[in-house]
């Protein structure tokens, strides 16, 4: 028989960590055999020592996820235990989950270069991603955004945009200035709607704690301990890129993403994506991350067309054949 202890300080994490009528500690009581006990702020565990263990360990990670995302879901203990009444393993969560705060939403990489974009993030102070459309580029990095903002490492989000058309002019534009850039900025918008409530969302921006602005905005400011994500930056110039990357302060960190494959800027423009990929690549402490179609998790068909455009060769590629006349 042995016996642990975990110290719990905070009155919230307690609360969260024991869940409705305690229900969390008795799921772990029950399935790893354990008698765990609560006062003055510590959890006591005792039993045979194997199982006292592997429970310790269950309770101090769902400790740490309340005390970096404030809450528990409803599988997250389960999850912590590894869905299993085996007491010799208790798998914890997912190392690569993005504690984005919401108990009702999970994010996790679902393939391998998605992993490797996630941990790029999380090492380096500036990455750079390019991959097809589809692939989690901007999705991916507005979560770790959210979830550096929840841990209280950085201030604020910047979310970045070059306002460039798709090969189509919109015309005028009525309205103020932020509801003539919007179309620009929207899908950076929709990303952070899915991880935060639409009232925390706009409670943030107008703290200035969430920012969504066009690229060419971003001239003259310094931003210190800020999470900044240039979307679409294929469609920077040269020019706008070093102006943006020269942005970067004190405990920032910065993700540029694009997609090379469409440039939408005028011909004979040089992309600031394809450049700055070449220019920097040798620079230490700088992270080049490239998905591929095998990344794509929009929807089977994207990964469909996108290789079909990728292939010159491919079926979908050959001229239409003319109607044959019709008889009258």
């Amino acid at each position: 028989m042995s016996e642990s202890t975990i110290t719990l300080s905070d009155p919230h994490i307690t609360l969260q960590l024991f869940g409705p009528n305690d229900n969390n500690l008795r799921l772990v009581r029950n399935q790893l055999g354990v008698a765990i006990t609560h006062r003055n702020g510590q959890i006591r565990i005792s039993g045979p020592s194997e199982s006292v263990r592997i429970a310790t360990e269950v309770l101090e990670r769902l400790k740490d996820r309340v005390f970096r995302t404030g809450a528990l879901g409803p599988d997250d203990v389960a999850d912590a235990l590894g869905g299993s009444t085996d007491k010799r393993t208790a798998p914890g969560f997912d190392k690569n989950e993005v504690a984005i705060g919401n108990a009702g939403r999970r994010i996790k990489p679902r393939t391998e270069g998605q992993a490797a974009y996630l941990e790029a993030i999380r090492q380096h102070d500036m990455t750079f991603c390019i991959g097809p459309a589809g692939c989690g580029k901007t999705y991916l990095a507005v979560a770790m955004a959210v979830e550096a903002l929840k841990a209280k490492s950085i201030r604020k989000i910047v979310l970045v945009r070059p306002a460039v058309e798709a090969g189509e002019s919109l015309g005028y534009l009525p309205g103020d200035l932020q509801e003539k850039l919007n179309p620009y900025l929207r899908p950076l918008l929709d990303a952070i709607n899915e991880m935060i409530d639409f009232d925390q969302v706009k409670y943030l921006m107008e703290q200035n704690v969430i920012e969504v602005i066009p690229l060419a905005y971003m001239r003259g400011r310094t931003l210190n301990q800020a999470f900044v994500i240039l979307d679409e930056a294929q469609n920077a110039t040269v020019a706008q890129m070093k102006m943006f990357l020269t942005r970067m302060g004190e405990g920032s960190k910065i993700v540029v993403s694009g997609d090379v494959s469409q440039v939408d800027l005028p011909p004979g423009t040089t992309s600031g994506l394809r450049d700055a990929v070449q220019r920097l690549s040798g620079i230490p402490g700088l992270s080049f991350v490239r998905l591929s179609e095998g990344d794509i998790v929009r929807h089977p068909l994207v990964r469909k067309i996108v290789a079909a455009y990728d292939s010159p060769q491919s079926p979908g590629s050959r001229p239409l054949r003319p109607s044959p006349p019709v008889d009258r």
